[in-house]
This record gives C-alpha cells, sequence and structure tokens, in this order.
C-alpha cells in the first residue's frame, strides 16, 4: 500500500493502517496537533483506516478543514455540557461555521450568566478527556437509540436520511450523539473555547417550524489565538454600523414598524442629502448632465 503526502513523499505499509498511526509515523509533532486527514480530497477522521493507495494530508487547526473538525468536536462538548446541566433539553444540530460553532437546543433560552456556567462545565468535560469513539448503526436501530435517548430532533434528521444511508454517531464518556463528523480522537485535544452569544433560530431554518435556542462559540488551538479573535470582536462592534448610526442618531427603529426597517432622523437626512448633491455635481462634471 503506497501512501502519497501533501509534500510528494510516499510511504509504503504492509497493512491497513489509521490516519493517527501514519501521522505518528511520520512524526509524533504531527500527530499531537492533527485533527483530522484528507484522503484523496475528502476529509476523513483520524481513526479512519487507510487501506489502499491514496492521496493523504494529515491536517491540522490551521488548515480550514482541520479547523473545523476541530470545532465540531467542541459543539459536541457543548451539547454535553448543556445535557448534563439541563437534562430536559433536546438536541438538534451542532455545526462548524467560520471562526466558530454553534448548537441549537428545545429549551428555555440561556443569559449570560448561563452561558457562563455552560462554558465553565465544558472546560470540566474538556479536563476529564473522554476518548471519542465512532459507531454506526443500521436504521431502524439508529431511531430506537434516539427514541430511547428522547432526542426527537434526531429521530426526525434519521428518517429523512436516504435509504441506504450510513448512520454514524460519535460517543464520548456517556454523552452520544448523532453525527457525520469527522471528530478529534479526546474532548482532551480542545483547547481553548469561548461561548459567545445566543439568539433564537427555527428549526431547519423554516418559520414555520418550532423555535429553538442557539448557542455560539468559538475554539482556538491555543490562548493567544483565542485572546486575538475575541479582541478583533470587540473592535467590530465598536464599528457597527447599527451602533454607530444609532449614537450619531443618523436613524432609529420602533417595534411598532419593525427592526427591518430604519426611520432616517434629521442627521441622517443631511448626510443623504450632501450626498446627493455630490453625485449631482459629479455627473454634471463628467458631461452626465
Amino acid at each position: 500500500m503506497k501512501i502519497t503526502l501533501k509534500d510528494g513523499t510516499v510511504k509504503e505499509y504492509a497493512e491497513a493502517k489509521s490516519v493517527y498511526d501514519i501521522a505518528v509515523d511520520i512524526s509524533e509533532g504531527l500527530a499531537r496537533m492533527a485533527t483530522a486527514g484528507m484522503v484523496d480530497g475528502t476529509v476523513v477522521d483520524l481513526r479512519h483506516m487507510v487501506d489502499a493507495d491514496c492521496e493523504l494530508s494529515i491536517l491540522t487547526f490551521q488548515d480550514k478543514e482541520g479547523a473545523a473538525a476541530y470545532r465540531h468536536t467542541t459543539s459536541h462538548v457543548l451539547a454535553e455540557a448543556v445535557k448534563r446541566l439541563y437534562p430536559n433539553a433536546k438536541l438538534a444540530i451542532g455545526p462548524s461555521i467560520d471562526d466558530g460553532f454553534y448548537y441549537d437546543f428545545d429549551c428555555e433560552p440561556f443569559d449570560r450568566a448561563t452561558l457562563d456556567k455552560i462554558e465553565a462545565e465544558m472546560k470540566k468535560i474538556i479536563k476529564e478527556a473522554a476518548k471519542i469513539e465512532r459507531f454506526t448503526l443500521p436504521r431502524e436501530e439508529a431511531i430506537a437509540l434516539m427514541k430511547e435517548k428522547q432526542e426527537p430532533y434526531k429521530v426526525e434528521l434519521i428518517e429523512d436520511l436516504p435509504e441506504g444511508e450510513e448512520i454514524s454517531f460519535y460517543q464520548q464518556g456517556d454523552f452520544v450523539d448523532l453525527c457525520a463528523g469527522p471528530h478529534l480522537m479526546s474532548t482532551g485535544k480542545v483547547k481553548c473555547v469561548k461561548l459567545l452569544s445566543t439568539s433564537g433560530a427555527y428549526w431547519r431554518g423554516d418559520e414555520n417550524k418550532h423555535m429553538l435556542t442557539r448557542i455560539y462559540g468559538t475554539a482556538y488551538a491555543t490562548k493567544d489565538e483565542l485572546k486575538e479573535h475575541l479582541t478583533q470582536l470587540e473592535e467590530a462592534k465598536k464599528r457597527d454600523h447599527n451602533k454607530l448610526g444609532r449614537e450619531m442618531k443618523l436613524f432609529t427603529t420602533v417595534d411598532v414598524i419593525g427592526q427591518g426597517l430604519p426611520l432616517i432622523m434629521p442627521n441622517g437626512v443631511i448626510i443623504m442629502q450632501e450626498l446627493q448633491r455630490w453625485i449631482e455635481d459629479e455627473e454634471a462634471k463628467r458631461g452626465y448632465i
């Protein structure tokens, strides 16, 4: 079996090996940093078994796909923390997104104090460093498992999968979640996490379906990276047009009309008039009038 690495190096093995074992064979330092693998262009778990000739890249947090696996794992840590603290909460979905992740729950809304409590529980779970294991189940057994755990949203997701689709789960300690992956090898591989905000979100983005509670968060491989990101978020808030426009009394909104329809105030009208005059002057200079 020949494995062609990203730099063109070829590794040969007589038997099947996991992506993680290949990473260890390349470098123990690389294996410590690895978050996922890419086999012939497809992102896979580090636990994925390679049994044929292929092109392989070992992904780290510095790779887009590697960061996504890292943050997706963190979303599962979030889900476990919520279930520990609020056992009646129902799980929906929890993907990675640009610069972070979110998870949707069917439960009462959370305030900042509650987010801090959940974040503290997440750090306990990370410290426990539970091994993350993947397993699959036939369709009926998968549905039965989620019904037993009283997770109706997961049951719906499984029932909507095409016939013959592989149904996989990930388990960390006592926590089990329906998921296609990939994930890190252990919850202890998550280093730095911060819960940012909460909002409402319709199930499957459909306004006719139930409103869920969404928690947004972010995760980084180092404290410095996390600190830099949080600083950038704070700086962006200072320059938020919605905040600045209200402070400068350029516009306002009222609930009766709706938050999506701003009302222009006198200062805003002055700016609009000045811009209109400038446009007309420019058009005249360029011969359009």
